[in-house]
């Protein structure tokens, strides 16, 4: 006698398909500001536009890169964005709102898919347990050994979006 049998694993499309919104757009825009000329940030990376490290073709931003135009800078940050979305819907595995979504692209956005990925924040979204999660954003306000009241404030703002539609 053969058995013959299917695992069928459940995961919620919901989220694989959602797209930043305009609030957590601004978070980006706010925060990380937008120059045309390479700079380093505060954790000593070099970065062009609106906070991005990676140029079109994904190769890292060095500091000789050339100047970009104000349409380029836009088109860095949406392809910075469209990669961050991409990695928070593979590493969150539940399902979350779209306020909660863009909240945490613009907090992956900032400090790296692969920090994220580490994070007590992530393991406890992945939980279910969001107000635990969201407790978590105040332990990412430093750059470089320093706690930076722009990430201080960046923090608070990513916070506030991602509790939203709790009351928060």
């Amino acid at each position: 006698m053969v058995c013959h049998f299917s695992i069928l694993v459940w995961q919620p499309q919901l989220w694989k398909e959602m797209k930043i919104n305009e609030e957590g757009l601004a978070i980006i825009k706010h925060y990380e500001g937008c120059s045309n000329t390479v700079y380093r940030c505060p954790a000593g990376i070099p970065t062009i536009g609106f906070g991005s490290c990676y140029d079109l073709s994904g190769n890292p931003i060095t500091m000789d890169h050339r100047d970009i135009t104000d349409e380029e800078a836009t088109a860095y940050l949406v392809r910075g964005v469209q990669t961050t979305e991409n990695s928070v819907a593979r590493l969150v595995r539940v399902a979350v709102t779209e306020n909660q979504f863009s909240s945490l692209v613009s907090f992956v956005y900032n400090v790296g898919s692969g920090n994220f990925q580490r994070s007590t924040m992530r393991m406890q979204i992945n939980r279910g347990s969001f107000v635990d999660a969201s407790n978590e954003f105040w332990k990412w306000r430093r750059a470089g050994g320093r706690i930076l009241k722009g990430l201080v404030r960046r923090r608070e703002a990513e916070k506030q979006l991602f509790l939203l539609d709790f009351g928060g």
